[in-house]
C-alpha cells in the first residue's frame, strides 16, 4: 500500500494526537530500558518531553504547530539515539 505521508499542517486533529501519542509512548518506553540500565540523564530528559508532548496533545490548535514539530523531532531523535548508541557496562550519571 503506497500513502503518502502528511504534514502537521494537513493531519486532522485525532491524527495529530495520535502522532503525539506514539512518540510519546516511544520516550517513554525507551526511558524505562535507560533506567535498567542506569542512564538516569537519559530517563529524566526522555520523560521531560514526552509529558511535554503529551501536555500539547489535548489543546492543539493550527498556531502550536511549529512548538509541536520541534518536540516531535527532538523526541524523534532521543529515542533514535538511545537505540543506536553504544552499550555500556555501568551506571551514567
Amino acid at each position: 500500500m503506497n500513502v503518502i505521508s502528511k504534514t502537521l499542517n494537513d493531519m486532522t486533529l485525532v491524527e495529530r494526537s495520535s502522532l503525539l501519542d506514539t512518540v510519546a509512548d516511544a520516550l517513554e518506553a525507551t526511558a524505562e530500558e535507560a533506567e535498567g540500565e542506569g542512564d538516569t540523564r537519559f530517563v529524566a530528559n526522555s520523560i521531560c518531553v514526552a509529558n511535554t508532548i503529551r501536555g500539547l496533545s489535548g489543546d492543539l490548535t493550527p498556531r502550536d504547530l511549529q512548538a509541536v514539530e520541534l518536540l516531535l523531532e527532538q523526541g524523534i531523535m532521543l529515542v533514535h539515539q538511545f537505540s543506536n548508541r553504544a552499550k555500556t557496562n555501568g551506571v551514567i550519571h
